[in-house]
């Protein structure tokens, strides 16, 4: 059966399929790591008492440490490989390159400090709308960048999220406009990865991680508070580091070289449709009708905008190819 394998691999490209098991692991992927960003407030919401700058700092910080010492551990043979790959390239794939991957740094960093304060000093819903205005975003920014194509069920998804959003700006209109600013930042994000491609994901994660440290570093003296002495501070701050951190923005990455932008985009729903519950369930923030009404919907257009991946035309079946 092996010798038959390209065979079938063709024919899947030709019908613009993958194999199940293939296209599963980037799903997967994406849907652990928004999953895991969904109870972020958990183990941030404990640290509301510290400025949002020093728990930036920090994060970006033990970030940069974890990633510098695995990579100097486990990955020094792929860092070799990037930096060969790197250099082979011509002059203006350098440029960008490099642009790609200093305007990702950038990004996090906005995303992160925005995220932070506003979980920590306006609501967990505010952060929550934020990650629902993102798909949308991601989706168009995508679709005019990118020149990704939508079918007509996933345009109607996407108007069932702008619908939502709308119905929740309604109730909250600063809501809003911080959720654009957290959103916009991490649609960017997502959209300039999904062109950086042919490099080690490890690697690339590494370069943005230590160059946003080092983008703070100078910031950290005039602008860091008293240094932390409780230990539950650190252990918290660890946490977010590797579970809320390292591990699902290597997991977006990887997502991002089997699925395309908008796809990864609307998966992002998941993150806000269970940050929406513990806002609810363990903080007892208010959640109105039209708010419930608003989740439902967007809920409702994260599954009409990948049943066009889950329901594919019939597969090729092994007994009708034919083998000479």
């Amino acid at each position: 059966m092996a010798f038959m394998r390209p065979v079938f691999a063709d024919i899947c490209a030709q019908n613009n399929t993958l194999p199940p098991v293939k296209n599963a692991k980037y799903y997967l992927a994406a849907i652990v790591a928004y999953a895991t960003w969904g109870f972020f407030s958990l183990v941030l919401k404990p640290l509301s008492a510290y400025a949002s700058v020093d728990i930036l700092f920090y994060r970006i910080f033990s970030c940069a440490l974890f990633m510098l010492l695995i990579t100097a551990t486990f990955k020094r043979r792929a860092l070799a490989e990037t930096l060969a790959k790197f250099k082979a390239l011509p002059a203006p794939q350098k440029r960008s390159v490099v642009l790609l991957n200093v305007g990702g740094s950038v990004f996090l960093n906005i995303n992160w400090f925005s995220f932070i304060y506003v979980l920590n000093h306006v609501s967990i819903k505010a952060t929550s709308l934020a990650y629902l205005v993102c798909p949308i975003l991601t989706t168009l920014l995508a679709y005019f960048l990118l020149r990704e194509r939508l079918s007509r069920s996933q345009w109607a998804a996407v108007a069932l999220s702008i619908l939502g959003c709308v119905l929740l700006s309604y109730a909250n209109i600063m809501d809003m406009v911080y959720g654009v600013v957290i959103g916009l930042t991490y649609a960017c994000y997502l959209v300039s990865q999904r062109k950086n491609t042919g490099f080690d994901k490890f690697i690339l994660l590494t370069f943005h991680i230590v160059l946003s440290a080092i983008l703070l570093l100078p910031f950290y003296p005039a602008y860091s508070g008293p240094l932390p002495a409780e230990t539950h501070f650190w252990g918290y701050i660890e946490v977010i580091a590797v579970a809320f951190t390292i591990i699902p923005l290597f997991l977006n990455l990887y997502a991002l070289k089997g699925l395309n932008s908008s796809t990864v985009g609307m998966l992002l729903n998941i993150n806000p449709i269970i940050a929406f519950a513990l806002a609810n369930v363990v903080y007892h923030e208010h959640i109105s009708l039209l708010q419930l009404t608003a989740y439902s919907i967007i809920f409702i257009a994260v599954v009409v905008f990948n049943a066009h991946y889950v329901v594919k035309r019939k597969p090729v079946q092994v007994s009708e190819v034919v083998v000479e």
